[in-house]
């Protein structure tokens, strides 16, 4: 590097010379759309470096570099818009930055001059590499790193030869580095968990490891030495972050933003409250800048489901199929129930014909039963066998937790399952004695793991499971995680490729051959064998068996033949030959709509499109949707309709759910408590492949009482994963296979996530919005400027371990706010934390007996307080000041909840209202605003509507709690009292 800040001096100048850079050009949106470009005054979640002469400063405001003069003024960006590029370091001759980016999908050091030109990458491969900074010499960058495979532990790096080093090792999260002045220590912080965490350090020298600072109660971050050896660091509780120098807090009241202080021969710099702060001793200055920005406001053309036509539908939500041992016949779930076909094809049998909700099927080693998950007797799924032959069930577990995923043991005697005892598919494995009913539980709570398999010799069963990289951050890639089933020895690991993930562990296998010789499944969307030993460990590496996109393989008995399926058909694969062959299915249904007249009387209604309460009004619904709304008249009868006279109640427009997560655990129950809820439409913004289809598709054809549903792709990740319906995106051409899915099974919504690459989400917007869909995902930039067209949650999961959207006490500032407000784009707040105040308002709704429907971990969400409630709740006024801001600003607010249980809208919605709107508002944010983005005719109370209805007690436009009150609701032109809904739930 060059030395006496040449470089820098001589490209600028002057401080006027700042403004003659020319700035890197982006990629357009892809729809061809002028972006909108305007200026922000304050960053979020945003760091400040200053140059080692005091006279510039680098920021990496919304995931780009930018430079500007230390005294203020215009920010010049140096980097193009898709690096998601953080934390930048000015090397001590001011000749170069270092800085972490997430430029081809995954976080990797680089250096680059001031001026933007030279950008060099410095670390690469499977791990992610974090949180550089110069040693003082200039000579070794040192940096936080999960290259151990289990914990992020502090490296460096010499720049000469390129060579690694490893500073510190164990259990905990050693992040964020810093130099002593005399390079001769490096101290860091290191964290336990989210709250809990300090300081130590490291001699290089010897190696040796001392504690440095820790405070009682408090969680410390960004170590950064003075010249003089001054320690400064962020220290944060749930109430506030503060800088602290040497155990003295310097920030005051200020909200500090977690990034190290930089140090330079003027003082040192920080941001805080948004603003980039300047302290010189005990004197302090605002440093203002302008920085622009762009958005797009999508335009394309939407498709729009048909909610009228009763022609013939093809079933696409063929859910589990799995082949019989002999290889006739497949037995699978579609339309709510179980059905069979032959594997040469054809129309399916159906063996259940009822309202339950099934799922899960399982052949027997004879082929004589089917194992499946029911919810036949009321309540909550339980597993059961079916005799073929007799055409009989027999339940043989009866548990509070739900067992799915059925597989049978190689002898017959035992079927092991996942038993489901929390939120998203947490889970745990046991097992059940099928002649005696016995269950033996193998593993507890193990996250959300994939179904089970069993070795051929029945000494293990096998799952899918997240192996993560470290305690930083959730991802990981999935893996073979072997089970014991003699109750003893101890689980472990089998990888069959490193740093390769099977696609995801809602039906990517593994899934082991009966033979025992090898184990299946599905990596980069193409189905792999690899042969195992009897221990389960890989002989060989995975090979594809076909170029066809493959999802959830089964075995015939001889282990000759794979079942798959492959976009909207099932396939089967030939091992001996390389014969893939289709297996045509004909299975349709037609759209339940109702035929005739309904008329509502209502002493009330709030159309959702005018803030006012109209007084004493029918409601005229033909078939499935409103004719008319006029002025009640008692002489005006009409003999062939159906009256329903309710002049005590208020009608409001369905409510729409627009973020819960559909869970097959819950059963049909699920469905009936939305409805209860008054919950009309539910939109799932990630989903296993096929379950929510087959969801969407049983409500529609009214196989079960249900809102209607619109369903999204997977989590559409980049190599690492988390949730169980995420798949693992292992590159270009996987990501195309993905898409090409997508568009088979007609979702509604592309989900991009968290670690997809910022290209990748590019990708993801034009083929989505070739479909006539939108995307939707965690990010805030460039997503804004690509045209994804919303963001869910205000805070939530991000690759950084921060929230671009968000800083600490869950405040946004004036880049985030301008961001949503010019785009225009949605965003659903999912404000966690929202229930336990909405409960202590209204105490009498714990008891409400709705809450019987949901699962029993479920039920205590409701009546408990949740441990993370203390850590919540200071963010929540945070939240909401940012909430109100963004609405103002021309946000497209959609309430939705993240979670499966109905009550939370109401608080959502209720949330809003303490926020500042109105509570004619906040009931447009769970109406007509999701209705808009859903593309769907409902969401207001007017002629042309579908007939999504409910009648609620009191006016909510006086009380917006009034919205928990319901009493019967109307779902597509059919009326429902709440209280049969409820009863139709509970237990035979």
């Amino acid at each position: 590097m060059k030395s006496a800040f040449k470089l820098l001096s001589l490209a600028l100048l002057s401080a006027g010379a700042v403004q003659a850079y020319a700035q890197p050009a982006n990629l357009p949106p892809p729809g061809g759309e002028t972006p909108i470009a305007f200026d922000v005054h304050e960053g979020t979640s945003m760091s400040v470096s200053a140059s080692p002469d005091g006279k510039w400063l680098a920021i990496d405001l919304q995931g780009s570099l930018w430079i500007m003069p230390a005294k203020g003024g215009k920010a010049k960006r140096i980097t193009d818009y898709f690096w998601d590029a953080r934390q930048p370091v000015w090397a001590p001759d001011g000749s170069h930055l270092a800085y972490f980016a997430y430029r081809d999908g995954g976080y990797d050091l680089w250096t680059i001059r001031p001026d933007g030109t030279d950008a060099q990458k410095l670390t690469n491969g499977a791990y992610d590499d974090r949180e550089p900074i110069f040693s003082p010499d200039g000579k070794n960058i040192a940096f936080s790193s999960d290259r151990s495979g289990t914990s992020y532990d502090i490296w460096t790096i010499d720049l000469a030869s390129g060579q690694l080093k490893q500073v510190t090792k164990g259990p905990l999260e050693d992040r964020m580095p810093t130099w002593s002045p005399d390079g001769t220590k490096i101290a860091y912080s290191s964290q336990e968990n989210a709250m809990k965490g300090a300081l130590f350090v490291t001699s290089l020298a010897d190696g040796k490891e001392s504690p440095l600072k820790a405070i009682d109660g408090m969680r410390l971050d960004a170590p950064s030495y003075g010249p003089t050896g001054q320690l400064a660091y962020i220290a944060s509780d749930p109430k506030g972050s503060y800088l602290q120098i040497d155990g003295q807090t310097v920030s005051g009241s200020e909200v500090v933003a977690p990034f190290r202080v930089s140090w330079s021969k003027n003082g040192y710099h920080y941001v805080s409250d948004g603003k980039i702060h300047h302290r010189t001793g005990g004197k302090l200055a605002m440093v203002d800048f302008a920085a622009t920005l762009e958005a797009t406001k999508p335009r394309y053309t939407r498709a729009k489901r048909d909610w009228d036509s009763t022609a013939p539908r093809k079933a696409l939500g063929i859910m589990h199929p799995r082949i019989s041992p002999d290889g006739s016949k497949i037995a699978f779930v579609a339309l709510g129930d179980l059905y069979l076909v032959s594997t040469k094809g054809g129309v399916p049998e159906n063996l259940t014909k009822d309202a339950a909700l099934d799922a899960d099927p399982a052949w027997s080693p004879d082929g004589k039963s089917i194992a499946y998950s029911s919810d036949r007797n009321g309540g909550l799924p339980e597993l059961f066998i079916r005799d073929l032959a007799a055409g009989k069930d027999r339940q043989i577990v009866n548990m509070d937790t739900q067992p799915l995923g059925a597989a049978w043991s190689p002898d017959g005697t035992k079927i092991a399952f996942l038993d489901i005892d929390g939120q998203w598919g947490v889970a745990g494995v046991c097992m059940v004695d099928v002649a005696t009913g016995q269950v033996t539980r193998l593993q507890t709570s193990l996250g959300q793991p994939g179904s089970p398999s069993w070795s051929a010799d029945g000494k293990y069963v096998v799952i899918s499971l997240s192996h993560k990289f470290s305690g930083s951050f959730r991802e990981g890639t999935n893996q073979v995680y072997m089970i014991p089933t003699d109750g003893k020895s101890e689980p472990f690991w089998q990888i069959p490729e490193d740093n390769m993930s099977l696609d995801t562990r809602s039906g990517s296998g593994p899934v082991w051959s009966p033979d025992g010789t090898k184990m299946a499944g599905i990596y980069e969307g193409l189905l792999k064998i690899w042969p195992v030993d009897k221990d389960g460990k890989p002989l060989g590496p995975p090979r594809a068996l076909a170029s066809d996109t493959a999802f959830f393989p089964t075995w015939t008995g001889d282990s000759k033949t794979i079942l798959f399926q492959s976009d909207d058909s099932m396939k089967t694969v030939n091992l001996e030959t390389g014969v893939v062959a289709p297996v045509p299915l004909t299975l349709n249904y037609t759209l339940a709509k109702p035929t005739g007249r309904t008329i509502i009387h209502v002493g009330k209604l709030v159309d959702s499109v005018k803030d006012e309460t109209q007084l004493d009004k029918d409601i005229v619904i033909d078939g499935n949707r409103i004719t008319e709304i006029r002025a009640h008249d008692p002489s005006r009868r009409d003999a062939s309709a159906n009256y329903v006279d309710a002049p005590n109640l208020t009608a409001i427009p369905g409510l729409i759910e627009y973020h819960a997560h559909i869970q097959k655990d819950f059963g049909s129950n699920l469905e009936r408590a939305w409805l209860a809820y008054g919950i009309t439409t539910v939109r799932d913004p990630g989903t296993m492949v096929y379950d929510a289809i087959e969801d969407r598709e049983a409500s529609e054809a009214g196989i079960r009482l249900s809102p209607r549903f619109y369903t999204a792709s997977p989590l559409l990740e980049w190599q690492r994963v988390y949730y169980k319906m995420g798949v693992a995106v292992s590159g270009p051409a996987h990501l195309e296979r993905e898409l090409a899915r997508a568009k088979a099974l007609k979702y509604d919504l592309l989900k991009s996530y968290v670690r997809m690459t910022d290209f990748g989400q590019r990708r993801i917007v034009e083929a989505a919005h070739e479909m006539g869909v939108p995307v939707s995902g965690h990010e805030i930039f460039p997503a804004a400027y690509t045209g994804v067209d919303g963001t869910e949650h205000l805070g939530a999961t991000s690759r950084r371990g921060y929230s671009p959207k968000q800083g600490p006490l869950g405040i946004a500032y004036d880049d985030v706010v301008q961001l949503f407000g010019r785009s225009g784009r949605t965003l659903t707040p999912t404000m966690f934390g929202a229930l336990s105040g909405y409960l202590a308002k209204h105490p009498d709704y714990m008891n409400d007996p709705r809450i019987k429907l949901f699962p029993i971990w479920a039920q205590k969400s409701i009546t408990e307080r949740s441990p993370l409630e203390g850590m919540i709740r200071p963010m929540f006024g945070g939240m909401q000041v940012s909430l109100k801001k963004m609405y103002d600003a021309g946000t497209h607010v959609v309430a939705g909840t993240d979670t499966m249980i109905s009550t939370n809208l109401h608080a959502e919605i209720s949330s809003y209202v303490d926020a500042g709107l109105t509570p004619f508002q906040a009931l447009q944010t769970a109406t007509v605003n999701p209705a808009m983005a859903l593309n769907l005719d409902a969401g207001t109370l007017e002629a042309g509507k579908l007939a999504d209805i409910v009648l609620v007690e009191g006016d909510p436009r006086a009380d917006i709690a009034n919205t928990f009150k319901v009493k019967k609701v109307m779902m597509n032109g059919v009326i429902h009292d709440v209280d049969d809904i409820v009863a139709g739930g509970m237990r035979k």
